[in-house]
């Protein structure tokens, strides 16, 4: 069976007589079938010109037509233009049109009408099944490599959304980034539509819903002083920020981890990005969080999950206070047992007060040590949850931390990115206000306050 095929300018007069003849002699004949692809004027050159192309036709206007040999395969066999159509339509069924080129032209006007309408509402269709934008800075990083698999499994974003993951680097990290990708590829996840690596820092941020932030520097303060790291952080944000503002989505996510200048980061980025709304960058100090539930369910012989509301106040990736007065056990062995939601406060089952200082909250501590030597797992999977509660909202009545723009709560200055407990439900963050603190609490949170805003 040979179908002809009728392609034109959705606006070509041309086009519409050949059209309306093949409509006529697909009503009156049973057997005579065609198929019409419309093009957009503004695409029409580049389309015949390939097609010409591929299948070695000479042929220069609309339409063109053709009749394709469905049951051999291989290429068409070109018929030309209108007037080829019209004679053979008249060689072979008796047939010709009688349209006037008024009608011709009323009838192209109509077609690039419908034409434009289809085009706009396929694009309506697509942009519902469009992929996630998600884009990942310094995509060499285990952080990165860890956290691939948590994105896409369904469980941050949800079991029916589809993402794109874009990792981002330096060209000498290009081949480390094609080795995540194939390896991502070779998994197969079911909601993964596609993950590319980008070396070219003009292509970042196209289109982007969420970009994690993962950019660090070697801090070593005997090699350089801090204003140097400080400078060399501003300079990477400085690179990032137009970008931003000139590519990703107006309500993009901006997430910053990684282990150094977490807070810093999140600040340079709204102050360089000011059409950004200064609630949709947060800095994470979920691994902080983690890290001491986890500690604490040791010494307790517990489940870390059983572990609630401890707070981390102040700088995520720097000087910080683990905050345990307002911190609750669940399903915590003792004496007194009770239903699922029975709890304890933690300090009133903690008796050796002197752990609490001496390993849990000093600066030499086994929890600081512990999280600085964390280079993949953890803060991987702090970044997924806080990006899960981000779109899904936070369990009810439980406390988390993050850093965000203080707007003087807590005595708080304003103007500095601050961890401090916030909770999270239909999309947005907001800080739990109505938390109280003490005395001891408000004078280490001024202190650190003034460290930060130093």
């Amino acid at each position: 069976a040979a179908v002809p095929v009728f392609t034109g300018k959705a606006n070509c007069p041309y086009y519409a007589k050949a059209e309306h003849l093949a409509d006529y002699l697909q009503a009156t004949l049973p057997s005579f079938r065609v198929h019409k692809i419309t093009q957009h004027p503004d695409k029409w050159e580049q389309w015949l010109h390939d097609i010409c192309e591929t299948n070695g036709w000479e042929h220069r206007q609309s339409p063109i037509i053709w009749r394709e040999l469905l049951d051999r395969g291989g290429k068409g066999q070109l018929l030309g233009g209108l007037n080829d159509f019209l004679e053979y339509a008249q060689q072979y069924y008796g047939v010709t049109s009688m349209m006037l080129s008024e009608e011709m032209l009323d009838i192209a006007k109509e077609n690039l009408q419908a034409h434009l309408e289809i085009v706009k509402e396929d694009e309506e269709i697509k942009s519902l099944i469009k992929p996630m934008q998600i884009w990942i800075t310094s995509a060499s990083t285990p952080i990165c490599y860890q956290l691939i698999p948590l994105l896409a499994n369904g469980e941050v974003f949800g079991m029916t959304t589809e993402i794109s993951i874009h990792l981002l680097d330096t060209g000498q990290f290009k081949e480390v980034l094609c080795g995540i990708v194939m390896e991502a590829e070779d998994m197969a996840f079911p909601l993964l539509r596609s993950i590319l690596e980008h070396t070219e820092i003009d292509e970042a941020f196209i289109e982007a819903d969420v970009i994690i932030v993962l950019d660090d520097v070697l801090l070593n303060l005997e090699v350089q002083s801090l204003e140097n790291y400080i400078r060399e952080v501003s300079e990477i944000c400085q690179v990032y920020a137009p970008l931003i503002e000139k590519n990703a989505k107006s309500e993009v996510r901006v997430i910053s981890s990684g282990k150094t200048f977490a807070n810093l980061k999140a600040l340079l980025i709204m102050t360089y990005c000011p059409s950004i709304k200064p609630e949709n960058i947060i800095a994470i100090a979920a691994s902080w969080e983690s890290a001491a539930k986890a500690m604490l369910a040791r010494k307790l012989n517990m489940s870390t999950a059983g572990v609630k509301d401890v707070i981390v106040w102040g700088n995520t990736t720097g000087s910080n206070y683990i905050d345990l007065s307002h911190a609750k056990l669940y399903g915590y062995d003792s004496a007194i047992w009770g239903p699922a939601n029975f709890q304890r406060p933690l300090l009133n089952m903690i008796y050796d007060r002197e752990w609490i200082h001496s390993e849990f909250l000093s600066v030499q501590g086994s929890l600081r040590s512990r999280v600085s030597r964390c280079t993949g797992m953890l803060p991987a999977h702090a970044v997924a949850t806080v990006l899960q509660y981000w779109y899904h909202g936070s369990p009810p009545g439980e406390i988390v931390s993050v850093g965000v723009l203080s707007e003087g709560q807590f005595c708080v200055p304003e103007g500095i990115i601050f961890s401090m407990p916030v909770r999270f439900q239909n999309g947005n963050w907001e800080v739990i206000k109505e938390l109280e603190i003490d005395a001891t609490t408000q004078e280490v949170l001024g202190r650190l306050a003034h460290e930060l805003t130093q």
